[in-house]
Parts: C-alpha cells; sequence; structure tokens
C-alpha cells in the first residue's frame, strides 16, 4: 500500500525502560542493529499497527508497555534502488513514518524475539543508551532516527537536560573537527618533509653524477 508519493505507511518503536534506556534489536543474521519498526496494513491506524508490530518484533502485549508521546507528522526517507524489489521499481520511494514513544511496563523476561506470528526480525537484543550513535544505523535511515529522538526526547527530558545533551554533542563534533584538522595537518606536514628529503636527495645525486663524470672524462682542455 503506497501513498501516491510512493511512500508505503509504517510505524517506528523506541521503547525505553526505567533508566531511559532504549531497546535496541539486532537484525537476524546480520551486523546491524535497529528500532522495531513495519508497515501499517489496510484498515489499521498506526497506534493499531505499532501494537501489532511490538507484538510480533518483540514479544511484548499493549499492557507491557505505555505510549507516552508520537511524532506529530509522517517522517519520511528514501530507499536506495539497490535495495529495492524488482517488481516495486519506478513506484516505491521509501517509507514514511509515524513514531511512537513507550515506556516499558514488564520485565526484560517478557521480551520474546521468536514469534509464532511472523518470521522473526531480531536473533539479539540489548538496552542502549537513548541517544544512539548514528553511524551504527544504516546510512538511509540515519536521517528518520535523528528527528525521531529528538522530537520524542521532549517528553523525557528536561530542558535543562537537553540544553547539556546539546552542549556535549556540539562540543565532542568540534573536538572531533579539530583533531581531524590536526591529523590533517600532521600528514601534510610529513608529506612536505618527505618531498623535501626526496628533493635534497635528487640534487646530492644530481651532484655525484657530475663530479663522476668529470672524473670520467678528465680535466676540460
Amino acid at each position: 500500500m503506497l501513498d501516491e508519493h510512493g511512500y508505503r505507511p509504517n510505524v517506528g518503536i523506541i521503547l525505553i525502560n526505567h533508566k531511559r534506556q532504549v531497546f535496541w534489536g539486532k537484525r537476524v543474521r546480520e551486523h546491524s542493529w535497529q528500532f522495531p519498526q513495519g508497515g501499517i496494513k489496510s484498515g489499521e491506524d498506526p497506534e493499531q499497527a505499532m501494537y501489532r508490530e511490538l507484538e510480533e518484533e518483540t514479544g511484548l502485549k499493549p499492557h507491557h508497555v505505555e505510549i507516552i508521546g508520537r511524532t506529530r507528522d509522517w517522517l519520511h526517507y528514501d530507499v536506495p534502488e539497490r535495495w529495492v524489489r524488482r517488481e516495486w521499481r519506478g513506484h516505491y520511494r521509501g517509507q514514511k513514518q509515524i513514531w511512537f514513544l513507550l515506556k516499558m511496563l514488564g520485565q526484560d523476561s517478557d521480551v520474546t524475539l521468536k514469534s509464532d506470528l511472523e518470521k522473526p526480525e531480531f536473533d539479539a537484543w540489548r538496552w542502549h543508551d537513548f541517544w544512539i550513535p548514528l553511524d551504527s544505523v544504516i546510512e538511509f535511515k540515519r536521517g528518520v532516527y535523528k528527528s525521531a529522538l529528538t522530537e520524542l526526547s521532549q517528553f523525557i527530558f528536561s530542558e535543562d537536560e537537553l540544553v547539556r545533551i546539546h552542549k556535549v554533542a556540539t562540543d565532542s563534533f568540534t573536538q572531533a573537527v579539530e583533531h581531524s584538522m590536526e591529523a590533517g595537518l600532521k600528514i601534510a606536514s610529513a608529506m612536505m618533509g618527505a618531498t623535501n628529503v626526496i628533493t635534497s636527495q635528487e640534487s646530492t645525486n644530481a651532484n655525484q653524477n657530475r663530479v663522476a663524470e668529470t672524473i670520467s672524462n678528465g680535466p676540460a682542455k
């Protein structure tokens, strides 16, 4: 089921525990991790689809969680053509998602990855700090993950906490840029030094060749 722009309606789920850590699932037989998500079936609204996907992918039922918030609008991402099924190419562009923030009310032991309802999506899971490193997310989903985490963070973090988090992130980025520039300058300096050594060596070799030629030919007449 695609909309008029080629996007498939979908839901994403950010599940947190009492430590404000997020459920992080490892895809079956892959080295990639992600949040639970899935398509909205015909006749479902986003909340109904969310509860169905939650049970299919984590084994959790509605009484195991509490809805804290959801994104106001659809968040879109485009899927690279090489990831699109051949029969969908030319029609399918990607996903549009409503993201839900859920609080875990049950126990970790309530999580069951082997579902009788659908083929398992994950073969391992763990709790992770809320601000997951985006470089661990497949590239074409990073923008949506950042938008969802940022919008939904207001439901569990105070304004002061968000200011501090933003400052830490900004400082870390600045330090990373400075370290990168410093490393680049060192490499450039080393390359310049190597060039000078080569030039000096070439000059020495040229002088030695001229001396050798003079000795071989004898003094000029």
